[in-house]
């Protein structure tokens, strides 16, 4: 912020000014009052302590909930993904929110945004890790925002609910475990929580990643 008062210059006597009565010259020291000047009176140890307490800044306020840090994180990827629309010149309207424990950040609205998911959301996978590092950048903190762009991941998420539920129920039909093609974690995450919901089976993931896979199989 531009500073609005202005600093006070040095200023040293021209040449050829007389110097202060009974200084003899310029003296090194402090002077003394002047006799017959106006008494200056020394801060009192109150004011002092209050100009200290100015000169160090505001003080900080009580810290954030988790709540509030959640809804500051969300801020932070917003301003964040504005500047991304506007240099790539996309249209976007960019909502945010906290669901289950994280902020959530959903960019809707554009005929371009198709582009910011990718194959597979591979593109959007990788543009979440560049909002959280923004968002850990400013807070100090390990974000797990999600981010969901023209509606992919709620489509995705749909999509493979079905996928986990109807293949929990042929196995506890069959016998037989599944195993499922490579996914990412937040794929492998809807298929787990899926499984889950069907009593007798069970689900875990095998590998290493991006080819990490959900392996379904009748519990004990």
């Amino acid at each position: 912020m531009p500073k609005t008062a202005q600093e006070g210059a040095t200023h040293s006597p021209a040449a050829g000014s007389p110097a202060a009565p009974g200084s003899g010259g310029p003296s090194s020291g402090a002077e003394g009052p002047r006799a017959g000047g106006p008494a200056v009176a020394e801060p009192s140890a109150e004011e002092s302590s209050a100009e200290r307490s100015s000169a160090a800044g505001p003080r900080s306020g009580p810290p954030l909930t988790a709540e509030q840090q959640l809804v500051r994180e969300g801020d932070v990827a917003g301003d964040y993904l504005e500047r991304l629309l506007d240099v790539l010149d996309y249209d976007g309207d960019i909502d945010l929110d906290v669901e289950a424990g994280r902020a959530v950040v959903s960019i809707d609205g554009g005929e371009d945004l198709d582009r910011l998911v990718g194959d597979r959301g591979a593109v959007l996978e990788a543009l979440q890790e560049l909002t959280r590092l923004a968002v850990q950048q400013s807070s100090g903190n390990r974000s797990r925002l999600m981010l969901d762009i023209a509606g992919w991941r709620q489509t995705r998420r749909d999509e493979l609910t079905e996928l986990g539920t109807r293949t929990a129920k042929d196995v506890l039909a069959s016998g037989d475990s599944a195993r499922l093609r490579p996914m990412t974690p937040f794929e492998r995450k809807v298929v787990h929580d899926a499984v889950a919901r069907v009593k007798g089976v069970s689900s875990e993931s095998e590998g290493e990643e991006p080819r990490r896979q959900v392996v379904v199989f009748r519990g004990a």
